[in-house]
């Protein structure tokens, strides 16, 4: 989903934030936060590690807006500091899918386990679910940064591709090229190979 402001609307919006309304940053992040969620979980795989990127995203923005100098291009600046964000995590941490205790009881006294129905198809559905997106969470891994980044900002992010290649200042032929090249080599990585 694109964000709801018109350009005029998002240009009042900045400006306000940056003399410092509150309610401005809260319309900023309402018309962005979906999407830079969906960009920064399928970055990580982690709903923690998108929640927490979005904190710093956060951080980051009501730093660094103060400075910035709207010129209409401010989703490619704040996506420039989320795919950032995003880089700095992986060097940090190599992300790996956190083994979870179906037994463990939470705070009420409850376990995963009680909570999960024991058959049907809704069952099998959501594991075949959480399969296929650890499938492509490992696929995309075996790309290499930055087209996993351009896939990634122009799937989970909605980002054009010329605002692709503007972020990664390179021509929008490239941009194109390398996502095209991403997704065909996603999909021969997730197609089971015939025995």
């Amino acid at each position: 989903m694109r964000a709801i402001m018109n350009p005029q609307q998002l240009r009042d919006t900045i400006e306000k934030a940056q003399a410092g309304d509150a309610q401005a940053y809260e319309g900023l992040l309402a018309a962005y936060q979906s999407r830079l969620y969906g960009y920064f979980y399928r970055a990580t795989s982690q709903h923690h590690d998108a929640e927490d990127l979005l904190g710093e995203l956060v951080l980051r923005l009501v730093r660094n807006l103060p400075r910035y100098d709207h010129t209409g291009r401010f989703e490619p600046w704040l996506f420039r500091m989320a795919a950032n964000l995003v880089r700095d995590r992986i060097r940090r941490k190599k992300t790996r899918p956190t083994p979870m205790s179906l037994s463990v009881e939470d705070a009420t006294g409850k376990t995963m386990a009680a909570e999960l129905p024991a058959t049907g198809p809704a069952v099998e559905a959501a594991a075949e679910l959480r399969e296929t997106a650890a499938q492509l969470h490992v696929a995309l891994q075996k790309l290499d940064d930055t087209t996993r980044q351009m896939i990634l900002l122009r799937h989970f992010g909605v980002m054009s591709f010329k605002e692709i290649a503007s972020l990664f200042d390179c021509p929008l032929g490239t941009a194109l090229a390398r996502v095209h090249r991403g997704l065909r080599t996603l999909r021969t990585l997730m197609t089971p190979e015939e025995l």
